[in-house]
């Protein structure tokens, strides 16, 4: 078990609600496993329909005085926390590591990211002005004011448990409105963490609240009368459903799903760096994130040099306990999810591409109880096989020969998915095609992962994403606020 303050005497997971800890009641629980060691952490007890319609009314009722607080005193605990994750880093990736399985340097890595969008957020009094204009018609000045909502909530996943809800919560509060959380029941110890530091941080009570659970208590978030908005990433199939269930209860829905993101290398790319970034893209976080640029297209004439080099770089991968500084790949988050991962491996060998290098018989000494997956390439991947079109969420790679950019691009979009791509060149000109032709929301040139800082939007298209304004940046001020039109006469001035 874990030592956290706020953990029940019987190590359970708890709900913030009111600025109090209290123990969730919906019947139903879940225990939190190590997915290196197989160590129970803790017991994760569902909310009740109860529980949910507390925390919302009491976000509701905060709501009334936070948003008519100066915009400078709501971000001065935002400044508090800023300097309380700095503070906690180290702490908080190791428990993240153990929780879900991510290496040591991903999870400073994930967790520095989460500290930049606290940091955009502080920025608010800029960012939430609009505009005026000066005599609009005879005699009036007309300005366009933002003002916040109510009470919105956030659903997030398991693979980035420390920064996704960073995406949302710092700018709901900024802005004025309350903000209720949902964690992934799969490690919800580094947001309940979060939340003691939230605590500390000098919030008033029932403007941040924490609430755990499952599928029920995420139906009653989006039903409840009191939920302004909804904020969700996941798998595309569930993106869908929350975003059709919650615009059609009247709210604002933003839904990051799944992706199939595709790497591009033309015969001009430094094809040792190309290798290196496209196995780190894949292979980060064991493969779980939504960026992880698993399917590459690689022009003809360098395909088999290319392969080489990917293989190379693939062997080098240290699979193990993230605490162990040499480790390159951690653990996938549960045994189920590794099954997953082996069963689409399997499909691949099935479907008849070429095993370039079997991760399967990865065993990590010490620790025979993980949930271990050592890096897989496959060559000659169709466009129409099962491992070229789902999303994997593993260390899975599938290469392919391409007579051209022109080809390579044109396949890359028949893709459903549109969250992120990558092309490896030396042509200027093969980057502008590139940047004007893909049908991708968030591109790179010569970068192996394209995720933006927190001042831009995280933007996928198509099936990677539902709705109008994206996490991160300024969408978040549009999300969170709407604008009045405030229209003024002095006739006598």
């Amino acid at each position: 078990m874990v030592e956290l303050a706020s953990l029940g005497r019987t190590g359970t997971v708890r709900n913030y609600v009111g600025g109090e800890w209290t123990t969730p009641d919906g019947g139903e629980e879940l225990s939190t496993i190590n997915p290196a060691t197989g160590e129970e952490l803790a017991t994760v007890p569902f909310s009740s329909g109860e529980d949910v319609d507390d925390a919302v009314r009491t976000a509701n009722e905060a709501f009334r005085e936070w948003s008519e607080l100066p915009v400078e005193e709501r971000i001065q605990p935002l400044f508090r926390l800023k300097s309380l994750l700095e503070e906690h880093h180290d702490e908080l990736a190791e428990l993240l590591v153990r929780d879900h399985g991510k290496t040591k340097a991903e999870a400073l890595g994930e967790l520095r990211r989460g500290i930049e969008n606290v940091e955009v957020a502080c920025g608010i009094p800029s960012m939430m002005q609009s505009g005026t204009l000066l005599n609009a018609a005879p005699d009036i000045d007309e300005s366009a004011v933002r003002k916040p909502l109510g009470a919105f909530a956030a659903i997030t996943p398991f693979n980035f448990p420390g920064m996704i809800p960073l995406w949302f919560l710092p700018y709901a509060v900024a802005t004025g409105n309350s903000f209720i959380l949902k964690p992934s029941e799969q490690d919800p110890l580094v947001p309940q963490r979060l939340f003691e530091l939230i605590d500390e941080a000098g919030f008033p009570d029932g403007v941040v609240q924490l609430v755990n659970g499952g599928k029920d208590t995420v139906n009653a978030l989006l039903d409840h009368e009191g939920v302004e908005g909804i904020s969700f990433v996941g798998s595309t199939p569930i993106a869908k459903l929350v975003y059709e269930r919650a615009a059609a209860n009247g709210k604002r829905v933003q839904a990051q799903g799944g992706a199939k993101n595709h790497i591009i290398v033309t015969e001009t790319a430094d094809l040792e760096f190309a290798a290196e970034q496209t196995v780190s893209s894949a292979c980060a976080c064991a493969g779980e994130r939504c960026l992880a640029n698993d399917v590459v297209l690689i022009e003809e004439s360098v395909y088999d040099e290319f392969s080489e080099l990917v293989v190379a770089k693939a062997d080098e991968q240290i699979v193990g306990y993230g605490l162990d500084e040499e480790t390159d790949i951690g653990s996938l988050i549960s045994e189920d999810h590794e099954a997953t991962v082996r069963n689409y491996v399997q499909t691949g060998v099935e479907e008849g591409a070429t095993v370039l290098r079997d991760g399967r018989d990865v065993t990590v000494e010490g620790y025979e109880d993980g949930n271990f997956l050592g890096p897989t390439v496959f060559g000659d991947v169709a466009e129409d096989m099962v491992i070229s079109r789902e999303e994997i969420f593993g260390p899975v790679l599938a290469l392919d020969s391409v007579p051209s950019l022109e080809d390579a691009i044109e396949r890359m979009n028949g893709s459903r998915f549109g969250n992120a791509a990558s092309l490896f060149t030396g042509r200027g000109a093969d980057a502008r095609r590139f940047r004007h032709d893909a049908e991708i929301g968030n591109i790179g040139v010569n970068v192996g992962t394209s995720a933006p800082m927190a001042f831009f939007h995280f933007g996928g298209w198509k099936d990677s994403f539902f709705g109008d304004l994206h996490a991160q940046g300024e969408d978040m001020i549009q999300f969170y606020t709407d604008k009045a039109i405030y229209i003024e006469r002095w006739p006598d001035a």
